[in-house]
This record gives structure tokens, C-alpha cells and sequence, in this order.
């Protein structure tokens, strides 16, 4: 009876110390969508945040080499959800918010990650023979919307003296182009150019 009572204490022993044990591994790979490879030379980095806080705890790090693959394994933690941060300079930043209750520690957690190549839009306008009355207006037809320093997408007004410079963020190897008009006259057109990526290429409209 007591060899019996014996090994029950050392199975539930046993159960009790497997409980809350494995790993997640946060596996995938980060591509460069504008060059058609992986985000060489970026880094790639794990966060976990426990539950009911908003603390981002730093777990690992790792430099991505020409493939653009990653690998984190990390213990097993009760925690409301862990972020990937991927920066390079000249490239987008990437945010991936993973929840706990979709990470798995019977299998690989695959996040494949994309970002692109920044690229930006000088836009210069300049009326030479300003009169009170003058009226121009633009708007963006193509180029990267929604992001915190893009250009606006709604149309845009000016009036009277005119002579303004302002930098459009856009994705690299991508088109920008607008429309304009100067009110109550015959001048109004198309500019459009291509972003090469890293850089800054001109748009002007003199009037």
C-alpha cells in the first residue's frame, strides 16, 4: 500500500512540474517588397507584455541576414501578448502584435513580416505674378496614403501670393502624381513622377 501511495505522489509530482513547461518559437521571415528580397541587415526584435499591464518587456534581438529569416525560442509564460519590431533606416518599421492564445508550443509560430523602401516627393509650387484673387488647388492622385507623414488625400487650397516647398513620404520605386488647377483660368494639368527608392525626386507646378 505504501509502494502504491508512493508512486502516485511521484506521477503527480512528476505532472505538477510539466505543467506550465515548452517554449514558443517565433520563427518567419522579414522581405523587402520593393527589391524583391529579404530585409538583409535589419533588426528584428521580441517583446513580451504581461497581462493587465502595458509594460513591453524586452526578450530577445537578432540582426537578419540576406534571407531574411528569424528565430526566437523563448519559455513558455503566461502573458497577454509579445510584439515584433522590425527597423531598418530608409525602410518602413514593422509591428506584430502576437496574443498569447494564438501561440502554440507543439508547433512552430510562423509570422512572415513585409516591409518597403522609403522614397519622397518635393513639391514645389510658385505663382510668379500673385494677385490677391488667385486661387490654386491640387490633389493627390497616386502615392502612399494613411501614414503619419503622408500627404494629405483630400484636396488642397491655396489663395493669393504662393511659393511653398513640402516633402511627400512614399513608397519607394512607386509613381506620385497630382492634379492642379489655378481657378477661373485654363491652367490646370497633370505632374506625376517616379520615387526612386531612397530618394527625393521633384514635382513642380510654376504658374
Amino acid at each position: 500500500m505504501e509502494r502504491v501511495a508512493f508512486v502516485f505522489c511521484l506521477l503527480l509530482g512528476l505532472l505538477s512540474c510539466e505543467k506550465g513547461t515548452g517554449s514558443f518559437v517565433f520563427t518567419g521571415t522579414v522581405s523587402d517588397l520593393t527589391f524583391n528580397q529579404g530585409l538583409e541587415g535589419a533588426q528584428i526584435k521580441l517583446y513580451k507584455v504581461p497581462i493587465g499591464t502595458s509594460d513591453e518587456i524586452f526578450v530577445q534581438s537578432s540582426t537578419l541576414s540576406g534571407t531574411g529569416t528569424y528565430k526566437f525560442e523563448v519559455p513558455r509564460e503566461r502573458m497577454e501578448r509579445y510584439i515584433l519590431r522590425v527597423e531598418k533606416d530608409l525602410y518602413f518599421p514593422i509591428e506584430k502584435e502576437v496574443y498569447y492564445s494564438e501561440l502554440s508550443i507543439q508547433a512552430d509560430n510562423i509570422f512572415d513580416l513585409t516591409t518597403k523602401a522609403m522614397s519622397w516627393a518635393k513639391i514645389h509650387f510658385k505663382n510668379l505674378n500673385p494677385s490677391p484673387t488667385d486661387h490654386f488647388r491640387y490633389i493627390k492622385q497616386e502615392g502612399l496614403t494613411a501614414c503619419a507623414s503622408c500627404c494629405p488625400s483630400t484636396t488642397q487650397d491655396f489663395y493669393g501670393e504662393l511659393d511653398t516647398t513640402f516633402y511627400c513620404l512614399n513608397n519607394g520605386n512607386t509613381t506620385y502624381s497630382l492634379f492642379y488647377w489655378e481657378l477661373n483660368t485654363a491652367n490646370n494639368g497633370q505632374k506625376s513622377t517616379f520615387t526612386t527608392a531612397f530618394d527625393t525626386t521633384l514635382i513642380e507646378v510654376i504658374y
